[in-house]
């Protein structure tokens, strides 16, 4: 049953995490003002598009940054079990206590910030994008 409800809460959150994709903020400029919103926001599902085409990836690594987050959360939670478990005379089981719930820890907060957080693009593909868009007339203020 927890563990139900557990997949339940992770996919919410990969859901949620899907429809927070970033997007370049253009500056209203001439060209933007000409153009106008639908074809500016076409414009930049086009280089969107190109981009990928090309090899960059607009994910930022947040698997990564989970699995790093619990890694951490471990071994930090591992060695204050460990420090608890001395003092009161079982090393062991403290470890492995601190062990497990610095590892829930660590899941829990790099989930959070991995997927509640800012979600920006890498480097590579807003570079790409923004040059693009440059290249079309457009001015990136910035990714939101």
């Amino acid at each position: 049953m927890m563990n139900h409800q557990l997949g339940c809460l992770v996919c919410g959150i990969l859901l949620l995490s899907a429809c927070s994709s970033a997007h370049p903020v253009l500056y209203p400029n001439a060209h933007v003002q000409s153009v106008g919103k639908e074809v500016a926001a076409q414009d930049i599902e086009a280089c969107k598009q190109l981009a990928e085409t090309a090899g960059a990836e607009e994910g930022s690594g947040k698997a990564g940054r989970v699995a790093t987050g619990t890694a951490v959360g471990a071994g930090v939670g591992a060695a204050a079990g460990a420090v608890g478990g001395s003092i009161s005379g079982s090393v062991g089981s403290g470890s492995m206590i601190g062990a497990a719930t610095g590892a829930v820890w660590g899941l829990l907060t790099g989930l959070y910030h991995a997927f509640a957080g800012p979600s920006q693009p890498n480097q590579a593909y807003t570079n790409f994008v923004n040059r693009c868009l440059q290249e079309k007339g457009y001015e990136v203020t910035g990714w939101q």
